[in-house]
């Protein structure tokens, strides 16, 4: 009896570069193997928010080696979750995917102490998706 695919979860922001970042590191984070996760944005920045990434770490997650990646039909293609970060983005819509939008407040220009409740928020969201695809976190 063959294991069924892992199911594969999409984040999206216009930078890539605090939201969907947060959520794909707490995603891959706890649930390991189990998921396969990606982030992407239309407009990708230059780097990840500097906030973010501190604040990540007071999680003991270090995401201070990604870098913002451009959103592409394949990767929407390839996943059976697509979550927008509440950022009005535009996302290619495809028959058979599951489609949510998570509106949060966005991290840009914010300190680490503004970032905190974001963060909290988003892992929140994290291990509510973790329960409905019937996957345990890792502790």
């Amino acid at each position: 009896m063959s294991t069924p695919a892992a199911p594969s979860v999409l984040f999206v922001c216009v930078h890539n570069a605090g939201r969907s970042q947060m959520a794909a590191a707490f995603l891959a984070h706890l649930a390991g193997e189990k998921v396969q996760v990606r982030s992407a944005g239309s407009a990708p920045a230059d780097a990840v928010n500097p906030s973010v990434v501190d604040a990540m770490k007071e999680s003991g997650i270090d995401i201070s080696a990604e870098t913002p990646k451009v959103l592409t039909v394949e990767a929407v293609q390839a996943s059976d979750v697509v979550i927008t970060m509440g950022c009005g983005d535009a996302c290619p819509c495809f028959p058979g995917k599951r489609y949510l939008d998570w509106k949060l407040d966005d991290p840009a220009g914010q300190g680490v102490q503004a970032v905190r409740p974001i963060r909290d928020e988003i892992e929140r969201r994290i291990r509510g998706l973790l329960a409905e695809l019937g996957i345990e976190a890792t502790p």
